[in-house]
């Protein structure tokens, strides 16, 4: 091999390759001629074996079979009325229970939640949805709920939840700047699983991405996401979830069974299409996603609708 590119070389330029590699001139001669002529040169071999290794990808990439993105059954009655949440909103936030709303009308299952202006209601709802529940806050600028005191978990009878209400309604009141909460979100309590994160994008060169990665306290300190524009196929969604540098984590540490890569994919794909059909969402993050080894559960999301000429 290294016999062909000197020949291959020793066409394009004056000297031979040889002589202008080991002679007077030196190595930085050699290099620029042989560059001149098109053909790669390393300093060193990893430099090389680096240049190979992102060659094989590309090539790996290239002949990767194409295929349209099958659109999915969804109810766009259902998610169009979520959407519509955002139109009283000075910060065009969805409230969570229509975010939540939202990822159902496409599919992606989610926790069953209820949304309640007080502590007394948010106990009656607790009652209906059965315990154990979780209560967080509700307001339009609240966005990290545990950072104000915004969330009770485990709570296992009425009395609780009224109590747990009552706190949290005064913590977060004292602790956003304007002091404005709108509500309490119950919700039926999801134990275990591995936390994920899927999110919506638009960038102004590439359009709408779809994000994958693992989620809840990993998500600002390993920032272990990958991206991929939108739409995306089923071989993208795939490659997404095996991507990450915590995949590990998802097979299955210490005898824990892998999580449903099926279920995961599925989710991809939906978000992908949610944010083809929808352009007017500007941001979506579902964090986290808990992947089990038969099924995912949304417990939390925050989507934002961007405003439109007219507003």
């Amino acid at each position: 091999v290294a016999e062909s590119i000197v020949a291959a070389a020793n066409q394009h330029v004056q000297k031979p390759v040889l002589a202008v590699l080991m002679g007077s001139e030196g190595l930085p001669q050699g290099r620029a001629e042989l560059h001149k002529a098109g053909i790669p040169a390393y300093v060193f071999p990893e430099s090389a074996a680096r240049g190979l290794s992102a060659l094989r990808r590309q090539r790996e990439w290239t002949a990767r079979p194409l295929t349209a993105a099958a659109p999915l059954p969804v109810d766009r009655a259902r998610a169009a009325l979520a959407l519509a949440g955002a139109g009283g909103n000075a910060t065009r936030k969805l409230g969570e229970l229509e975010a939540l709303e939202l990822l159902a009308a496409y599919g992606i299952p989610v926790a069953e939640s209820r949304f309640a202006t007080d502590p007394q209601e948010a106990s009656r709802c607790a009652a209906t949805l059965g315990f154990p529940v979780v209560l967080k806050a509700v307001a339009p600028t609240l966005v990290h709920k545990t950072d104000v005191g915004g969330v009770r978990l485990g709570l296992m009878t009425p009395v609780e939840v009224a109590e747990a209400g009552a706190e949290i309604l005064h913590a977060v009141g004292r602790g956003l700047p304007d002091g404005h909460v709108s509500g309490l979100l119950v919700q039926r309590m999801v134990s275990g699983g591995r936390e994920t994160v899927v999110g919506i994008s638009r960038d102004p060169a590439f359009g709408p991405l779809v994000m994958f990665g693992l989620g809840g306290i990993y998500v600002e300190a390993l920032k272990d996401v990958v991206f991929r524009v939108a739409p995306i196929q089923p071989l993208d969604a795939h490659d997404m979830v095996r991507s990450i540098r915590g995949v590990a984590l998802l097979d299955g540490v210490r005898g824990a069974p892998p999580v449903d890569f099926a279920a995961l994919t599925g989710v991809l794909l939906r978000v992908s299409q949610l944010a083809i059909d929808h352009p007017e969402i500007a941001e979506l993050d579902v964090n986290p996603l808990l992947a089990f080894s038969d099924g995912v559960k949304a417990v939390d999301a925050r989507v934002l609708v961007a405003k439109s000429p007219s507003d």
